[in-house]
């Protein structure tokens, strides 16, 4: 896998995370709940904002390194799986953006893997509701990136299979560039809000306004990706059905149409439903 590919594809995949409705969401409710204890803090509320980031930032980089560890060892253990595992992810990473596509045309808060689930946000806005100092931002910033990481998790699963070749040692430097990518959502509105750039209020209404936009730039990226890494698997793995020689990448191109007509046939039975 040559470094100009690499760059544009973590890049791209580090951008979509950094986007995700979820995150975001999260931000703005721990510090909307922050002023409203301290409304006159600004500066302790920029403090709120960066320990809050810099919890993220961590525990997000831990789950990389955990993840590209794991699959750097199955792989030099088990040295004819590698196509596997590049193949497998790439229907997963196709299969996300299909959802993410269709969350643009038919639009339903709280996908799973998209967005935080419905049942978890009242959960999420109660301990949000309790950070009133900078220490409690950080230690809610490590305990919320639990209930981050099933809603933010394909991006960033999705370039660990990319780097998966390279070893913990080797993949840190872009570890960190992909998490300060993630997280410059977070410091923009962060920094924003403590110049008076910003308003909570008007990030919580920009997000609400355009995340069926930021649900079909995502699906598209991660298409896209996930096309190249059956691309890759197919270099290096094939296996035979029926006589037949599949890769994943027909499979790949197989499951998009695949995917759409199963949710155009839903969308279509609800709306018959409802009629």
């Amino acid at each position: 896998m040559g470094l100009e590919l690499t760059v544009p594809a973590i890049v791209s995949l580090a951008a979509v995370d950094a986007i995700n409705p979820c995150a975001l969401a999260v931000l703005t409710f721990m510090l909307i709940a922050f002023l409203t204890h301290n409304p006159q803090e600004k500066k302790k509320a920029l403090f709120a904002g960066l320990a809050f980031t810099s919890a993220v930032y961590m525990l997000y980089l831990f789950y990389a390194v955990v993840l590209i560890g794991l699959l750097h060892t199955s792989t030099e253990m088990f040295g004819n799986i590698e196509g596997f595992v590049y193949g497998f992810f790439s229907l997963f990473a196709i299969a996300l953006g299909c959802f993410n596509v269709k969350d643009f045309l038919w639009y339903k808060p709280g996908g799973f893997m998209r967005e935080m689930p419905m049942s978890w946000r009242p959960r999420i806005k109660k301990i949000l509701s309790g950070v009133a100092s900078v220490k409690g931002a950080f230690l809610v910033g490590l305990f919320v990136t639990l209930f981050l990481l099933p809603c933010t998790a394909g991006p960033l699963v999705t370039a660990c299979v990319l780097l998966m070749k390279l070893g913990i040692i080797n993949a840190l430097p872009w570890l960190l560039l992909y998490n300060i990518i993630f997280v410059s959502p977070m410091l923009t509105i962060t920094f924003g809000l403590y110049a008076g750039l910003l308003l909570v209020e008007n990030v919580s209404e920009w997000r609400a306004r355009n995340i069926r936009y930021l649900h079909l730039i995502a699906g598209i990226v991660m298409v896209l990706i996930g096309i190249y890494l059956a691309w890759e698997a197919e270099n290096v793995f094939t296996f035979s059905l029926a006589g037949f020689k599949i890769s994943f990448l027909t499979l790949g191109v197989i499951e998009i149409p695949v995917l759409f007509t199963i949710f155009y046939l839903v969308n279509k039975g609800k709306a018959d439903m409802q009629n």
